[in-house]
């Protein structure tokens, strides 16, 4: 399959898009992946104008049958990176430094439910201190949930303690894993792969047994796809059925998030091509086209608030997204711990988001449950 280039906008024909609107629109209970064949849903990739919005238009009335329709979720969370996280629990804790367990009490005291933790363990560390890592921070503090290690990160503390990955995954799981970050998905197309990582890609097949074998030992994980490179239209559509493949083989996907390739996450063998980012129009279709693909299957899409702008973020809301992710609480004992520092999404900047989208933010679990009461985040109420 050939590449675009890069972040090229395509867009179809308009005649295409009409008659995929239109078939979706004649039986409108038949959503979900089956509901279009590849050629339909990658001429919806290419809507604009009037038809993009009659599109977004759908996905959000598919949005609101099937989560709460009058509500923004979020999640109260803390980044950590793993090789940061390994130095707090050894001696190579740095004068001055919190331990672990002090970083994590402070997340709770902030009303943090969740610890995303991703990142290899750097090479000098047992590889024993994968599984340490979530007893330290699970046993720091009763009910939080740790989400963390990417596939590649699964498969390689599989790799050094010398078991396979299903025995390293419920050893994880013994330990208090609750879920893992489905990131690093990219494309799942060796070609795409390649292209972005050519000397240390894993293949699609490897991600993928990862995350099925994690859902097979009671983990659950998000479903992602990073767009806006080389890939094309066919390429999502494909990348979409896959993960919905699994999710029927599994049904341990929580929520499929949209992520753009941006500066920051461009591998520096092509930061001279990456002159642009995906459009806000094939933003926009894509996260429609998801929501309408994964009737079903994944009920939560959520927008990758970090990566986008804020009228992007609007438009997505009112587009088929349902969650704004999480809040990234820096805290004060050490906020360069974790990626996205500075990042924090405060709780003035969240309601006027919602209230933009005509709804109201509500808190939830990692699960997308509601969280016990005494660790409600103090949320103001929406204008009205």
């Amino acid at each position: 399959m050939v590449l675009r280039a890069w972040a090229e906008d395509i867009t179809a024909p308009i005649e295409r898009v009409t008659a995929a609107l239109s078939r979706l629109r004649d039986d409108p209970t038949a959503l979900g992946p089956d509901a279009l064949d590849d050629e339909g849903w990658v001429a919806l990739l290419g809507a604009s104008g009037t038809r993009l919005e009659e599109l977004c238009e759908l996905a959000d009335t598919v949005r609101a049958r099937v989560t709460d329709p009058d509500a923004v979720t979020f999640v109260v969370n803390r980044n950590l990176d793993t090789g940061v996280a390994a130095r707090l629990i050894s001696d190579e804790r740095r004068p001055g430094e919190p331990a672990l367990a002090e970083l994590v009490g402070e997340a709770v005291e902030l009303g943090a439910t969740e610890i995303c933790m991703q990142g290899p363990l750097p090479a000098d560390r047992p590889a024993t201190d994968y599984v340490r890592l979530v007893a330290e921070i699970t046993d720091a503090a009763a009910g939080l949930h740790l989400h963390a290690y990417r596939a590649a990160e699964i498969a390689d503390g599989a790799v050094r303690t010398g078991v396979p990955i299903v025995e390293h995954l419920r050893r994880l799981r013994a330990a208090g894993l609750g879920s893992i970050p489905g990131t690093a998905a990219q494309i799942l197309d060796d070609s795409v792969r390649g292209f972005l990582s050519p000397t240390g890609s894993a293949p699609a097949r490897e991600w993928i047994e990862v995350i099925e074998a994690a859902h097979g030992v009671g983990l659950f994980s998000t479903a992602t796809i990073v767009y806006g490179h080389v890939e094309t239209p066919e390429h999502q559509v494909a990348h979409l059925r896959t993960l919905l493949g699994i999710q029927r083989r599994t049904g341990g996907f929580s929520e499929l998030i949209l992520m753009p390739m941006v500066a920051s996450n461009t591998p520096p063998h092509l930061t001279a091509a990456a002159t642009s980012t995906a459009s806000q129009r094939e933003t926009r279709a894509l996260h429609a086209v998801a929501r309408l693909m994964s009737v079903g299957l994944i009920d939560h899409v959520q927008v990758a608030w970090t990566k986008l702008d804020p009228d992007t973020v609007d438009l997505l809301l009112r587009g088929g997204a349902d969650d704004i992710g999480g809040l990234l609480l820096d805290g004060r004992l050490m906020p360069d711990a974790g990626p996205e520092v500075g990042r924090v999404l405060d709780a003035d900047t969240l309601v006027a988001i919602a209230e933009r989208a005509g709804r109201t933010p509500r808190q939830r679990t990692t699960r997308y449950a509601e969280p016990e009461a005494h660790r409600l985040l103090p949320i103001p109420q929406v204008r009205s």
